[in-house]
């Protein structure tokens, strides 16, 4: 379960934000990994960005998670508050999604390298400068 701190901005925090807040975050809860998300710890930001603003209430939500010393951050500025916590969501997963990648890219590189010097294999640095 990740901790999450709710901090709002020119508006009052209602049930049902919260409880909305609850839900998008139990769905991005599922693409980390049981071990992270118990250290996890989720700023959430909600409000209004504006009260004068001519076409009406600009809503903006900011999603900072912090994973193992690896800060991740997702903002949005929409004209509903939930459409913003909706796009704040997307963007969270595709942050995630690549950092997970990248991590198993960095240890499928290094297995291969010791794959490579036990079967004897001279390792060359294809990023070494020539």
């Amino acid at each position: 379960m990740m901790n999450n701190n709710i901090k709002t901005t020119n508006m009052a925090l209602t049930p049902a934000i919260s409880q909305y807040i609850d839900e998008k975050m139990a769905s991005i809860e599922k693409f980390i990994n049981e071990n992270d998300a118990k250290n996890a710890q989720v700023q959430i930001e909600v409000g209004k960005t504006t009260r004068h603003h001519q076409s009406g209430d600009i809503f903006r939500a900011e999603l900072n998670i912090s994973l193992g010393g690896k800060h991740l951050r997702a903002v949005s500025e929409q004209a509903t508050l939930y459409a913003a916590l909706d796009d704040a969501r997307d963007e969270m997963v595709r942050e995630i999604t690549s950092y997970k990648g990248k991590q198993r890219t960095l240890f499928r590189r290094g297995a291969t390298r010791v794959k490579n010097i036990i079967r004897g294999i001279p390792w060359k640095n294809p990023w070494r400068k020539k």
